[in-house]
């Protein structure tokens, strides 16, 4: 099933911190995975936590595989699931260029770990780390920052966040945000 991604500025859950998935292994945690999956490759992300389809609960996904493909290249999707993730070690700086489901049209460069491991849970319930390098890195800090309320812009200065608010704001005025 595919979700609505929420979008910022109308959605508070996108601010503020979700909740700990406490019960595992369920069908109703097995298809909101694979809903969640759905709806990331429907809108061509490499990325998605649970807030941005509505959902209160620490899931993200994420596969990077269609993005570090060349444009001909037929690639094995590397499907990951983090739930409670919790960042337990960082380090290198990389900066590129990020973009949101949520904040749709806007991209801006975000300076970032280069490597992060990541201790999460699997959907049983199991207790598992995962590294992750350049892209892969970049996209679990930005999704567990989603977990944790944090949106891309809140890394940029204040003066590039209130301009992107600002034409949010008139996007939403216009009838062009819903």
């Amino acid at each position: 099933m595919l979700y609505k991604v929420v979008r910022y500025l109308n959605a508070p859950i996108l601010e503020r911190p979700v909740k700990a998935v406490t019960e595992f292994d369920t069908p109703e945690l097995h298809s909101l995975i694979a809903d969640m999956f759905e709806t990331m490759h429907d809108a061509h992300g490499v990325g998605l936590a649970a807030n941005q389809i509505d959902v209160d609960q620490s899931v993200t996904v994420i596969d990077v595989s269609p993005a570090e493909a060349d444009e001909d290249e037929e690639v094995e999707p590397n499907p990951i699931v983090l739930i409670n993730p919790r960042i337990i070690a960082k380090s290198g700086k990389q900066t590129g260029e990020e973009g949101c489901l949520s904040i749709p049209g806007f991209r801006e460069p975000v300076t970032r770990a280069k490597q992060v491991t990541v201790q999460a849970q699997n959907i049983k319930g199991e207790t598992f780390e995962i590294h992750g390098e350049d892209l892969l890195a970049r996209a679990m800090q930005h999704e567990i920052d989603h977990l944790n309320g944090i949106l891309f812009i809140n890394h940029l200065s204040s003066l590039k966040r209130e301009v992107i608010k600002r034409k949010i704001r008139r996007l939403i005025q216009a009838g062009e945000w819903d």
